[in-house]
Parts: structure tokens; C-alpha cells; sequence
């Protein structure tokens, strides 16, 4: 795991399992891989014991580079030579804005137990991921029993320590989702049971149904409510045109408009051109005929 520092000039390869997820209509609460700086998250226990060549007795935040060798801020935690590990990582207060629902994206690698000697029966590979709602920041205040938990992480590919010589980690992504969000934010929560794990990034992320025109109507920005049901949108007709029968859409759970129903149609003298109504009079019609 050593191989994350920049200023030991290691430089490190990813191999990646892309996320099949349309990038479109999502709006972003949280990047980490977006900060310049450090991110300042806070880590329970705040401190350890001396560290040993596999051991880093708490979360610690170094600088890396990710599968695109950008410079970024990663998390890394490797305690697994002692029982009982509960080391936790918490990310600063994320307003939830409009969201209802969020998804968290994570972005992470794991060691095999089986690759580091001595660890049986200490070293896991997985660790846990909490949320906890509030209407205001916390700032360092910590209690875990306040959080509830979202899922256990496991990895698709961990990596070895042949891996580890070739300087070649494998990079997982994992996404969940949460909701309904109903106060005014929340944290996100890490829990480390005894694993060899490094978090390269952390993505909050809720999805809209985008402002778009329809049949002559336009149709707002528009959040889902929850994971069950469509919401249902009135449209409001372009300039220059009317009813001619009430426009309205559906917004789905995954940003999409569907079902249009009804639409608008130009009024006398415009006619239809793409997603408005365009002028159709000539000048000799504006302007009399003086010579008539």
C-alpha cells in the first residue's frame, strides 16, 4: 500500500472494471478526486500504534494519482495483524440540495489476505459503508452507534503482492444507493474491520429528469421522489403557440422523460421549427400595399 505516496515515487497503474453507468443527468454532491487540496475527513480512532511494514492503525490520508495518473487524494487503512480492528472515516457534512434519493459511487483496492504471511484469522477483505442524516453540521463530533449502515463492501479483484512488485493495483468500483434523504445532509461513514484497503474516490451523485421540450411544451428540471413511482409533469407551451391538448411527461427514478402526453401547436401566423414557433408572415403582409 505504500506504493500510493508521490513522493516516493511510485507510480501506479490501475486496472479497472468500468461502472456501466450513463454519465448523463446526474448531478454531482460530492467528488473527492475533484479537491486540490486535502479533504480533511476525520478518522476514529485519531491515532495508533507504532506502524509495521503491513500496518497503518488508522485511516490516513496521502497523496496518489489515479487510473489517469491525475494527482489526486486517496484514504488507506491496513491494519490486519491485530483482532478486532474498528477503525472508522468520516467524510465532512454533504447537503443533499433538491436530492431525495443518493447513489454513492466508491472507488477502491483491496489486498489478498492470502498474499501478506501471518495475518489468518486477522486479516479481512471487506469494510463497511454507514451514512448518517442531519439537519446541520456536526463538525468533529463522532458517536458510530448514530450511523446506519448502507452495505458491506467487498472487491471483485484484489491485488497481491506479485501485483504489488509490478506496481500494478487492481481498481474496483462499487455503487449503492440510498434513500429517501430527507433532512438537510448527511456523512458518509467508513467502517475498517481489518482489511488492507485504499479508497482512490468517493462520488455522491443524485439524478434528474433535465429541462427538455416536448411536442411544442417545456418541461422543467425535475428530481424523482423516491425509488417506487413516476412523477408526473405538467409541460407549459412555447412562445407563440396554445393547448391543444395538456402536455405532460413522467420523470423515472434514472433521469428519464417518458409517456409524453398531449402537446401545443402554433398559433395562427407561426409556424413550427424545431423546438419553437417561428414568425411565418411575409413583409407584404405586415406592410400595406401603398400602391394599391
Amino acid at each position: 500500500m505504500h506504493g500510493y505516496r508521490v513522493d516516493g515515487g511510485t507510480v501506479l497503474v490501475f486496472g479497472r472494471r468500468q461502472a456501466q453507468q450513463a454519465e448523463q443527468h446526474l448531478l454531482n454532491l460530492l467528488d473527492s478526486k475533484a479537491s486540490q487540496g486535502e479533504l480533511g475527513w476525520i478518522s476514529y480512532p485519531s491515532h495508533g500504534s507504532t506502524k509495521t511494514t503491513f500496518t497503518f492503525n488508522w485511516w490516513e490520508e496521502i497523496s496518489g494519482v489515479d487510473e489517469h495518473y491525475t494527482p489526486i487524494r486517496t484514504f488507506q487503512v491496513c491494519n490486519v495483524m491485530e483482532y478486532n480492528q474498528n477503525n472508522w472515516l468520516r467524510t465532512n457534512w454533504i447537503p443533499r440540495n433538491s436530492a431525495q434519493k443518493i447513489y454513492v459511487e466508491l472507488k477502491f483496492t483491496l489486498r489478498d489476505c492470502n498474499s501478506i504471511p501471518l495475518v489468518l484469522g486477522t486479516c479481512k477483505e471487506t469494510f463497511n459503508l454507514h451514512y448518517l442524516e442531519t439537519d446541520e453540521d456536526m463538525g468533529a463530533k463522532f458517536r458510530e452507534h448514530q450511523f446506519s449502515k448502507i452495505d458491506t463492501i467487498a472487491a471483485d479483484e484484489s491485488f497481491t503482492q506479485m501485483d504489488l512488485g509490478d506496481r500494478i493495483l487492481k481498481l474496483n468500483t462499487e455503487v449503492r444507493e440510498v434513500g429517501p434523504i430527507t433532512k438537510k445532509g448527511f456523512y458518509l461513514a467508513f467502517q475498517d474491520v481489518g482489511a488492507c484497503v485504499a479508497l482512490v474516490s468517493v462520488r455522491v451523485y443524485f439524478k434528474k429528469c433535465p429541462f427538455t421540450v416536448r411536442n411544442l411544451a417545456m418541461f422543467p428540471d425535475t428530481v424523482p421522489m423516491d425509488s417506487q413511482s413516476l412523477v408526473e409533469v405538467r409541460g407549459s407551451c412555447v412562445n407563440n403557440s396554445k393547448e391543444e391538448e395538456s402536455p405532460k411527461m413522467y420523470c423515472s427514478t434514472e433521469g428519464e422523460w417518458l409517456v409524453p402526453i398531449g402537446k401545443c401547436l402554433c398559433n395562427i401566423g407561426y409556424e413550427e421549427q424545431g423546438p419553437s414557433c417561428q414568425g411565418s408572415f411575409s413583409l407584404s403582409q405586415l406592410v400595406p400595399n401603398i400602391g394599391a
